[in-house]
C-alpha cells in the first residue's frame, strides 16, 4: 500500500505456499506477511519462523490481524474460507480453480462484491510480462479464427505434487486447466460452448471450445506423461497468421506482478480486474462444462459398445 505494507495472512503450508506465496508476500515491499494459518499448527510454525511471521493459531486468529488473506490450499478448502474472508472484510489472493464446484465459486465471488474487496486469482501465466506483451498484441490485431493449447507434463508422477490428494483426484483438468482454459479465453474471446470433452483413464484431456465471435480452439493436457520439462504451448490463427506463446517458468516473477496489481487495486479502490474472483467463476463454469461433456460421451459409449472422440 502507499503508506503502510497490507499486512497478509496465508492460509496453506504446502509446496506452493513454501516456494511461492510465503517468500513472495515476505519479499514484496507493498506487503508484509503477518501470520500464517494451516491445520497442521507444526507446518505453520514451522514456516511463519522463517518469514519473520506468526502462526495463527485458528482461521479466526489469523483474520482478526490481516488486512488480506492469501490461499494456497485445495480448491474444495479454499471455497468456505475465502467467503469468510471476503464476508470478514479481507481482501484475497486465491488460487485456481475458485472452489471445490460452482456453486461455491458464485458464493466466494458474491462475497467479494458485497463486501466490495479486492480480489485476484493466481493464474500464474498471466502475470509475467511475456504473456501480457503477445496478449496486447493479439487483441491489438483482431481476426483470430482458431487456436490451439498443449500442456504435457509429469508433475504428478515426482514427488512434489504426486502425493497431492487432491490433484491426484481431481486431475489435470482442476489442476491445470484453468491456466489453460484462461489463456485460450483471453486470446480468443469468452468461452461460450464445451464442444467436446473426452477424458482417457490415464487423465489425458482433449476439449474443443467454442469462443465468441466465432472462434475455435482444442486442449490437450495431462500431467502424467513422462514428460520433463513440461511442455506448454499456445497458438492463435487466423488472417494475420500464427502466434504461439510458450510456457515461462517464472512463478516468483508472475506472483511479484500479482502483488503489484493487488496492492493497486487496494490503493485505487478499483475492484474489477480481468482476473478477479469473477473471472475465476467462469473458469468454473467452463471445467464443469468439460465433465459434464466428458460424462457424456462416456455415458454414449458405454450404451452404444463404441468409443467416441
Amino acid at each position: 500500500m502507499s503508506d503502510t505494507q497490507l499486512r497478509v495472512g496465508l492460509v496453506g503450508g504446502g509446496p506452493w505456499a513454501r516456494t511461492v506465496h510465503a517468500p513472495g508476500l515476505a519479499d514484496h515491499p507493498a506487503t508484509k506477511l503477518e501470520a500464517v494459518w494451516t491445520r497442521r499448527p507444526e507446518v505453520a510454525r514451522e514456516l511463519a519462523d522463517q518469514h519473520g511471521a506468526r502462526a495463527a493459531g485458528t482461521f479466526d486468529d489469523l483474520l482478526d490481524g490481516v488486512d488480506a488473506v492469501a490461499f494456497a490450499v485445495p480448491p474444495s478448502v479454499q471455497g468456505g474460507f475465502a467467503e469468510r474472508a471476503a464476508r470478514a472484510g479481507k481482501h484475497v489472493v486465491l488460487e485456481k480453480p475458485l472452489a471445490g464446484d460452482l456453486e461455491t465459486a458464485e458464493r466466494v465471488a458474491a462475497a467479494v462484491g458485497d463486501a466490495g474487496v479486492a480480489s485476484l486469482m493466481m493464474l500464474t501465466m498471466r502475470y509475467t510480462q511475456h504473456t501480457r506483451e503477445w496478449l496486447a498484441g493479439i487483441r491489438e490485431a483482431g481476426g483470430w479464427t482458431g487456436g490451439a493449447a498443449r500442456w504435457l507434463s509429469g508433475a504428478l508422477l515426482g514427488d512434489t505434487y504426486g502425493g497431492a490428494g487432491w490433484r491426484a483426484t481431481d486431475g489435470v483438468l482442476v489442476d491445470v486447466g484453468p491456466h489453460v482454459i484462461d489463456l485460450m479465453d483471453a486470446a480468443l474471446g469468452p468461452v461460450t460452448d464445451v464442444v467436446a470433452a473426452h477424458r482417457t483413464d490415464a487423465d489425458l484431456w482433449h476439449i474443443v471450445l467454442a469462443h465468441t465471435g466465432g472462434a475455435t480452439s482444442t486442449v490437450s493436457m495431462s500431467t502424467r506423461v513422462p514428460v520433463q520439462p513440461t511442455a506448454a504451448e499456445f497458438t492463435v490463427y487466423g488472417e494475420h497468421g500464427l502466434r504461439t506463446l510458450a510456457r515461462s517458468r517464472g512463478a516468483a516473477e508472475a506472483y511479484t506482478a500479482l502483488l503489484d496489481d493487488f496492492a493497486a487495486l487496494i490503493d485505487t479502490g478499483v475492484r474489477g480486474h480481468e482476473c478477479d474472483a469473477a473471472r475465476g467463476v467462469h473458469l468454473q463454469r467452463v471445467l464443469t462444462d468439460c465433465l459434464r461433456a466428458a460424462e457424456t460421451i462416456s455415458d454414449n459409449s458405454a450404451g452404444t459398445g463404441h468409443h467416441r472422440t
